[in-house]
């Protein structure tokens, strides 16, 4: 059963302007080994946050850490939930997230669905 969909997009040069002009937005968007992949990358990660948070039904005081995007063998990206995030998830009753990452032509994209 599908729970939760979520999707967004974003403006490459928009957002690596952001990143640049507020150093700081870095470190609270995205966990370490988030935050060392180039901008195209960030920014589809971003996406994908932004993705979930709608899915869930954008939960009040949702942590952006608690959302990590990390890459499993084959290169294919999956979400680690924790905290804030897993605790909506749980009480939605997703038992799996399925999420797509993409960028061209200047836009980065993400797609997410959840599933009960």
């Amino acid at each position: 059963m599908i729970i939760g969909v979520g999707i967004d997009v974003v403006d490459l040069d928009r957002f690596e302007e952001s990143l640049q002009r507020t150093p700081a937005l870095r470190e609270r968007l995205f966990t370490p080994s988030e935050a060392s992949r180039p901008h195209a990358s960030l920014a589809a990660r971003f996406a994908a946050k932004e993705a979930i948070a709608k899915a869930l039904g954008a939960p009040v005081g949702m942590a952006w850490h608690d959302a990590e995007i990390v890459s499993e063998e084959t290169g294919r990206p999956r979400f680690e939930l924790r905290g804030t995030v897993l605790a909506q998830a749980d009480a939605l009753g997703v038992r799996h997230v399925h999420v797509s990452l993409s960028h061209d032509a200047g836009i980065a994209s993400a797609v997410v669905v959840l599933e009960g």
